[in-house]
């Protein structure tokens, strides 16, 4: 055994899978950011040796911006082909056109010689189900057959998503946030991000939304885009094979999801930064802000729109906003933040029901069954039957003397000279006071029948049914001091502002402001959504009162909760996230929540120097912990370091397989020198190198308080406690969860995963 000291440490050189992570595990964020340091070290210093090597550090340098490229690229033209195959596809519940059957309506009449400005939305070449089928476009008969049409498109798109999702992805449902926010904050979903995610997630995203289900399709899309940023992060070693750095790749992946959704790049980064990234450094920034970009130039350049334009719902107001107003717009505010709040605890006891109960058992049911209702009562409702894109643009517009809305029926002075763009308020007429009636019941029908829709076994997103709810009672209250206005000038608060045959009040202003508000008290979204908003419809002017509501509506929404409904979902799915936004008030110690606690069996511990192969493999069959600390010997405990799990079974398998001599009875050493051995002893094992030598340990007495802080700031996945340097216990980050859920008098044991 002389000859011991010169034994090869195999591990000099990487074995297949070293440094991964399983399934539902946590990502060590320390030693991720590590590696890569490393690896970049290894690059600069190789770099100066030629000149091939120096353009491979310049390949690596630039990878990053070449894989936002592609992101914004793919994201971009994704988010097109989904709009176009959408508008196509929502039409087609109503009619057909003849000279293509791929044009939507209004592709359809664009293209006729026979359309008129007035009847713009008629024309020959599109006719409805009742004309084609029938020969009627009036008449009980065709409104029924019209009717019925409607329904089994609807019953036929929801079906098909449901069944595709069921089959070949089941990730492909939901929204997508609450868990890429859980695999930005350093967890593991294998699959969740993967190529058939992607495939069935754009095409059931298409199905779901021309079903007319009260769901959007600007979530989903950020899922779209993250799982576009795996598949091209893959492709590169720099990032394939450091799960730290994808992390950061797929952040910008979401700013770009958000950029296409509603075209709005520099939302989309803001977004990333509020909601949904776990660590945001200053590169990520810029590399975000450049993958929304591209995105955003991409779609534009499909313009899938037709309006030239990357904004969703363009508008073009005439007048400025008054400071008297901001009491309505305030008040959409509280609005907002009651219905966020209402919205997330009806939503989540439904969805707690859905998985406790039966009826989690049969989903295809549950989608049929709420399609069939959401069809059968949307239809006699014009602005339930139309998309809610186009409803929400609808209530956003402004009442031109070219607008055929029933919401721009009003009574007409016929002495009016006044220029087209300077229209000055006029008293409502039957068809406004018939909208406001269609309005209302439109309003409780989205605000009931969401709460059951969201969550279900499809693609589902949540931002446009929200901004349709705060749109519909944005436009109400909007008429209503619009009206009064116009009847009560004389009164003090109109007087300074309201003058007859002035244009002083802007309904469609009140409906964004509305929107806004409702979009913020469900996502407790600040900053990035009033950037969103006036990118989303060019209102820049009219940023005080989108700020003022969304403020009011998340002030409102924390008094009742802190949880917005991403946060509420990834708590309901049991996902190890700790949130950087809560906060940890509570006066306990590290000795309160570490491992192993009084009356439990002792820490499972490696000895640096006398543990055997067969040793550590039972103990490994026996245990399903991550990892194991390493001591001195049982009776010092003096903490050396930390071994992974996964790590201690690839290397002991390797060994087994490429050094000789490696038998079950061989010890196994962490040492730099090999233990003093009998000379007919086998052939020990060394596994110093993936021995972490610098774990991160506290004291007993260190407060809860700073472990929390610490957890969250350096992502770590378990913490070592320890007292002079002997090992006392161990934190992870499921232990942090259940004792912060315990403090707030929840379930400990709803976090589910590992």
């Amino acid at each position: 055994m002389s000859a011991s000291g010169n034994l090869m440490d195999f591990l000099d050189e990487p074995f297949p899978d070293v440094g991964t992570y399983e399934d539902f595990h946590t990502i060590d964020w320390l030693r991720e950011k590590s590696r890569d340091t490393d690896r970049h070290r290894k690059i600069t210093s190789k770099s100066k040796e030629s000149i091939w090597e120096f353009i491979k550090s310049l390949l690596d340098a630039w990878s990053g911006w070449v894989v936002m490229l592609l992101i914004g690229l793919l994201a971009g033209t994704l988010a097109g082909v989904i709009d176009l195959a959408v508008d196509w596809m929502t039409d087609l519940k109503e009619g057909v056109c003849l000279s293509a059957f791929w044009y939507s309506h209004e592709q359809c009449c664009w293209t006729s010689n026979e359309t008129t400005f007035e009847d713009r939305d008629k024309c020959p070449l599109w006719q409805k189900w009742s004309e084609l089928l029938l020969s009627q476009s009036e008449g009980a008969s065709a409104y029924i057959l019209n009717y019925l049409m409607y329904i089994l498109w609807a019953l036929l798109f929801a079906f098909l998503a449901v069944s595709l999702v069921r089959v070949f992805a089941p990730y492909a449902c939901g929204s997508g946030i609450p868990e890429i926010k859980t695999i930005l904050s350093g967890f593991i979903i294998r699959g969740y991000l993967g190529k058939w995610t992607l495939l069935i997630k754009t095409v059931t995203l298409v199905l779901v939304v021309s079903s007319g289900l009260s769901l959007g399709k600007e979530g989903p899309l950020v899922h779209v885009a993250c799982c576009c940023g795996n598949f091209f992060s893959s492709l590169f070693s720099k990032y394939s094979k450091n799960e730290g750095k994808r992390r950061e790749v797929l952040s910008a992946a979401a700013a770009a999801g958000v950029s296409v959704a509603f075209g709005a790049p520099i939302g989309g980064v803001l977004f990333s930064l509020e909601e949904v990234s776990y660590y945001f450094p200053l590169k990520t920034l810029w590399r975000s802000f450049f993958a929304a970009l591209v995105a955003a130039f991409t779609l534009r350049s499909i313009n899938p729109f037709g309006n030239s334009r990357l904004v969703l719902f363009y508008v073009e107001y005439h007048t400025p906003w008054y400071m008297a107003e901001l009491f309505p717009f305030i008040l959409l505010g509280v609005f907002g933040g009651l219905w966020g709040t209402v919205f997330t605890r009806c939503n989540i006891a439904w969805c707690r029901r859905r998985k406790t109960t039966r009826l989690g058992k049969y989903p295809v049911l549950e989608v049929i069954v709420v399609t069939a209702i959401t069809a059968i009562i949307a239809y006699p409702n014009p602005y339930t039957r139309q998309s809610t894109s186009e409803l929400i643009s609808e209530l956003f517009n402004d009442c031109g003397a070219l607008e055929s809305s029933q919401l721009c029926d009003y009574i007409n002075d016929p002495n009016m000279t006044r220029p087209v763009d300077d229209i000055p308020d006029r008293p409502a007429g039957v068809g406004v006071y018939t909208a406001m009636w269609q309005l209302a019941l439109a309003l409780i029908f989205k605000i009931v029948i969401t709460i059951f829709t969201f969550g279900m076994k499809i693609p589902s997103g949540l931002f446009i049914p929200s901004m349709a709810v705060g749109a519909m009672a944005g436009r109400m209250v909007g008429i209503g001091v619009e009206q009064l206005a116009y009847h009560h000038h004389d009164w003090i608060i109109f007087r300074n502002w309201c003058r007859p045959g002035a244009d002083c009040v802007t309904p469609g202003l009140y409906a964004m402001v509305g929107a806004a508000a409702c979009l913020g008290g469900v996502t407790r979204m600040t900053v990035s959504l009033v950037v969103i908003m006036f990118e989303l419809t060019g209102g820049l002017e009219y940023i005080v009162p989108l700020m003022a509501a969304a403020v009011t509506s998340k002030w409102v929404a924390d008094a009742f909760g802190k949880e917005g409904i991403y946060e509420a979902h990834i708590h309901l799915n049991g996902y190890p996230f700790l949130d950087v936004k809560d906060e940890f008030t509570h006066r306990t110690l590290a000795t309160d929540v570490m491992r192993p606690r009084r009356g439990e069996p002792p820490l499972s511990v490696l000895t640096q120097d006398s543990m055997t192969v067969e040793d550590v493999e039972t103990l490994i069959k026996e245990t399903d912990y991550n990892g194991f600390p390493v001591v001195v010997s049982r009776d010092s405990e003096r903490l050396i370091g930390f071994a992974q799990r996964r790590e201690l079974i690839l290397a002991i398998k390797n060994a087994r397989q490429r050094q000789e001599g490696i038998v079950s009875n061989s010890i196994m050493y962490f040492t730099e020198e090999p233990p003093e051995l009998p000379a007919n002893s086998p052939h020990p094992l060394k596994l110093r190198r993936i021995l972490n030598l610098s774990p991160f340990t506290v004291t007993d007495h260190t407060p809860m308080e700073t472990v929390v802080d610490i957890f969250r700031k350096l992502g770590l996945r378990q913490c070592l406690v320890t007292r002079s340097g002997r090992l006392l216990g161990i934190i992870t980050k499921k232990d942090v969860l259940r004792h912060m859920a315990q403090m707030a008098n929840q379930d400990p044991e709803s976090i589910m995963f590992n």
